[in-house]
Parts: C-alpha cells; sequence; structure tokens
C-alpha cells in the first residue's frame, strides 16, 4: 500500500471518530453547565465531599479559597494573656508522729517548724472567641485557670482587663468578660450538623504571634482523649478532631466553618513532642453553648445525670468483654447498672439493656452519650431508646443532678476547693486505725491548688478543731469559715507524718 494510500485511511478514520462524537454529544447526550468536572452542580460520587459549611446554601464554591471565612472569623478571636502572681502557700506544716500520739491517740503539739513553700510568677499565653457585642468572651479553663491578672487584645489592638464569670474544668471551658460594647462575635453554628471530611479553619493567637487560620478537614468526630481527667473526675469529652494545624496560644481559639460560624473552641493537640503533629481536638459548639448559657444565668453548669452504670469496651480486655456480654463494636451503651434513685431507673430502664439514641441521635459510644446527655440540665425530660433483647423500646426519662433530684445546683465549699472528695472506705479506715476521713483523689482547678501544695490521696482527718470521719462532716466543718487549717496524712506513709494545709475561705464563704 502506498504512503498516500496509509495518511487518506488516517484521515477518514479521524474525521469518522470524531464526526461520532460530535453527533452523540449533540444530539443525544444532555448539555451541561455545571461547576464540576462531570458537568454537573452536584458533587460526583467520586470526590470527597464538600460541605459549604451552612445548611441548605447549595452555592457551592471551591474548597481552596477561604477569605470570606478568614474575614468573618478574625474579628471575633481575641489575644488572652494571663498573669499569675508569686505567692507563698499556706503553711504546709509537717510533724513526726510521736510515740505518745501512736499509743494514745492524742495531739502533742511539736511547733509550727514545718516548711513553707513558694511558687514563682508565671506568664502565659491563649485564644479566646468573642460570643456577644458587650464582652462577654469564651475560652478554655485552662487558659485562665490560676490566673491573677487577665488581658484581652482584640484584633484591632484594643486591649482591656478582663474578669472571670464562671468556669467548667469538666468540660474544660471558661466564661470571661471585657467592659466593651459594639464588639464583633462570632455566630453560632450546628456542631451536629458537621461532618468528617468537611473543611474548618481554626483562629487563634499560637506561640504568641497576631491573628493566624488555619485550614484543615474534620477528621473525626466524638473523640475522648481523657486530657479533662487531670482537673476533673466528671470529665466530658466528645472533641471535634481536626487536620487545621494548633499550637500552644490556640487554646481558647475559634474552630470555625466556610460559611464562618462557629462551630468549636479549640482545647487540644496531640503531640508527642508539645508542638503541632497533625491532629488537634475541639469542644463542639453545642456543647459549649449549654456551658455558657449556665454560667451566665447560675455561675456554674447544672449538670444533668441519666443515672446508669457502664463501661468504656476499648478499656476492656477480650474476657471482661465477654463476662459482660459485651464487644467493642456494639452499637450502644450496655447498662451494667441501674441506681435506684436515679433517672434510668425510674424511666424504667434495666441492667443488661443497650442505649441506642438520646432524643432520637445515635449514641453509639460513651462520648456521643455523653455530649447528648451534657446538653441539658436536671429536669429536663429526653428520650431514650434502647434495645432489650431483640426489641427496641422507647422512654422518657427526667434527669436529675447529683444528689439524685431536679434542684437548681448551687455551688458549696468543696466546690471552691477544686478537688475529687469520698468518704474514706470502710475497710480503708481499719487498715490506718483510724474513725475515718475524707479521701483527695484528684485536684483540679481551686483553692487547693492555688493556696497548697497538697497532692492527691491525702486523707483528711481534720478541719480546724473538728474532726471530720466522711464528706458530710467535711462540708459542716468547713461551712461558714473564713479560715481552714486541714489536718491529716498520705496513705503511703501513714505512720511517717502529719500534715497541714492552711486554706483562706474568705471568698468562699457565701453557700
Amino acid at each position: 500500500m502506498k504512503i498516500s494510500q496509509v495518511a487518506g485511511t488516517i484521515l477518514i478514520s479521524a474525521a469518522t471518530a470524531f464526526g461520532s462524537i460530535f453527533v452523540y454529544s449533540k444530539y443525544f447526550q444532555k448539555e451541561q453547565q455545571g461547576f464540576f468536572q462531570n458537568g454537573s452542580d452536584t458533587i460526583p460520587v467520586n470526590y470527597a465531599s464538600y460541605m459549604p459549611g451552612s445548611a441548605g446554601n447549595t452555592n457551592l464554591t471551591p474548597p481552596t479559597d477561604f477569605q470570606q471565612a478568614a474575614k468573618i472569623g478574625t474579628p471575633g478571636v481575641v489575644h488572652i494573656k494571663t498573669k499569675i502572681n508569686p505567692k507563698q502557700l499556706g503553711n504546709n506544716l509537717q510533724k513526726r508522729r510521736s510515740l505518745l500520739e501512736e499509743f494514745f491517740g492524742e495531739d502533742f503539739d511539736e511547733g509550727d517548724g514545718g516548711r513553707r513553700y513558694y511558687t514563682p510568677g508565671q506568664m502565659a499565653s491563649g485564644s479566646g472567641v468573642l460570643i456577644s457585642d458587650d464582652g462577654y468572651i469564651v475560652t478554655n479553663n485552662h487558659v485562665v485557670d490560676d490566673a491573677d491578672e487577665i488581658s484581652v487584645t482584640l484584633s484591632n489592638n484594643k486591649f482591656y482587663t478582663a474578669t472571670v464569670v464562671g468556669t467548667d474544668p469538666s468540660t474544660d471551658l471558661a466564661l470571661i468578660k471585657i467592659k466593651a460594647n459594639g464588639l464583633p462575635y462570632l455566630l453560632y453554628g450546628n456542631s451536629d450538623d458537621v461532618q468528617v471530611g468537611q473543611w474548618v479553619l481554626a483562629v487563634g493567637y499560637p506561640l504568641n504571634l497576631e491573628t493566624t487560620v488555619t485550614a484543615g478537614i474534620v477528621s473525626a468526630k466524638s473523640r475522648a482523649i481523657g486530657i479533662n481527667r487531670r482537673n476533673s473526675r466528671s470529665a466530658i469529652e466528645s472533641f471535634i478532631q481536626t487536620d487545621a494545624a494548633v499550637n500552644q496560644g490556640n487554646s481558647g481559639g475559634a474552630l470555625i466553618n466556610t460559611a464562618g460560624e462557629l462551630i468549636g473552641i479549640n482545647s487540644a493537640i496531640a503531640s508527642p513532642t508539645g508542638a503541632y503533629a497533625g491532629y488537634s481536638y475541639a469542644i463542639p459548639v453545642n456543647l459549649v453553648k449549654k456551658v455558657v448559657n449556665d454560667l451566665m444565668k447560675f455561675g456554674n453548669v447544672q449538670r444533668a445525670y441519666l443515672g446508669i452504670e457502664y463501661k468504656d469496651p476499648n478499656t476492656m480486655t477480650d474476657e471482661q468483654l465477654k463476662t459482660l456480654d459485651m464487644s467493642r463494636d456494639m452499637a450502644g451503651i450496655k447498662v451494667l447498672g441501674v441506681p435506684s434513685t436515679g433517672a434510668a431507673a425510674q424511666a424504667g430502664i434495666k441492667e443488661g439493656d443497650v442505649i441506642t439514641k438520646i432524643n432520637g441521635v445515635n449514641t453509639s459510644s460513651i462520648p456521643e452519650l455523653m455530649e447528648q446527655i451534657s446538653r441539658y440540665k436536671p429536669g429536663d425530660k429526653v428520650s431514650v431508646n434502647y434495645l432489650r433483647g431483640n426489641k427496641e423500646y422507647t422512654a422518657n426519662a427526667i434527669l436529675k443532678n447529683l444528689d439524685g433530684n431536679t434542684e437548681i445546683v448551687k455551688l458549696g465549699v468543696l466546690d471552691y476547693l477544686g478537688a475529687d472528695f469520698r468518704s474514706l472506705p470502710k475497710e480503708l479506715s481499719e487498715n490506718f486505725g483510724v474513725e475515718g476521713g475524707v479521701l483527695v483523689e484528684s485536684i483540679g482547678s481551686g483553692l487547693i491548688k492555688k493556696q497548697t501544695n497538697m497532692k492527691p490521696e491525702f486523707i483528711i482527718l481534720k478541719a480546724g478543731n473538728t474532726k471530720v470521719r466522711n464528706l458530710d462532716e467535711l462540708k459542716k466543718a468547713l461551712n461558714g469559715q473564713k479560715q481552714a487549717r486541714l489536718e491529716g496524712f498520705y496513705a503511703r506513709d501513714r505512720y511517717a507524718n502529719i500534715y497541714y494545709y492552711d486554706l483562706n475561705l474568705a471568698n468562699s464563704t457565701e453557700f
């Protein structure tokens, strides 16, 4: 075959192919003018989903430009600087037990020759979010914890002194206020609508820099990392996990969606070095709203309880799971106990039931259950879906407070001390040879941390001149006092030393 014939054949084939494509696209395929590569206005199934950040918004924009969200978010985020003044801790007097005390149980005073402890001054930096035009700012509890002075600088460099309205170590949230009006503030979004894979922005003041915006996606929801247990035995964690870069100083700053709405308060990072390593955690805004409203209205958080006992399957061995007829992939929370005075018992929930929903929201993990319940206060009614055998039931439960009623909870003297206490169990009292006492299980934010160097596992025997054998007696001995001395020993050296810790309760006597 001649070259001219080969060339002709190729040209004819090419013309035929192009002609076929033209005819098909012109007469048989519906013409599409959409944004995405396939011509559609809907997201192609083979692309990662992109949420524009505002429910019902069908005006999708490319997820490569966050100028508008950053413009909305930055004015509402503030720089917080705190100062802790150097101070002498209360006389942490210490004396060795004498033989007379051991044998006769009498108090032979050996004098006040104990040690004195001093703490140096400290300065720290964090972030906060304006939530009203008259100066209310939400931040992390750990940002303002123990601070003697709190200063706030706005994005326009205006400077204010702030006061603490209230704190909640259980969620690591705090509400502070500056005296100002007409301030820019962020609008609440809805953290329930946040989806894994959604674009988000972190706004704050990391590493003492000026306003900084970083972007990433939501990488997980309802994460519990155990960090809040450092300050509270009743810690609540159901974090939004993101890969937006967050560093020290971002704490208390905003996590916003691409519409500029507040969906979380940045609180923690997962890092082996202390610097950002790929994962950061934010408190969901729906939980933030509840805590903030309580702090404004009551001065403390009105925490509700369902009244069930449970265990996290991820903390149990395979044998333990088998014994309790549980599995790590259970789609719900198995009820292992139901106190008779709790809300669950009165709603008809029994041991062995598996709770699957609260008010129609799936609760397949403990963090999800905790987040849902923590949005309500004692006296609120919630619907509870649960499985018993292979059948699903729905019950209405009226949530209660820790005391088993629906009354408003007021702060008491033990709340101001900022520790988790419990009456010394009878077997321990017998082992230690004492009539009773109060065990300090953990120490969080409060007067004990501020004024003493007390450590956990301290056992209180006396408050002032009054012997205390249980928690009620400790509360009664401290109520209304302006000064108090706690006396006791540490379990690890029961027969070595008696310790004293002096407390100033002058600002905590209105109980």
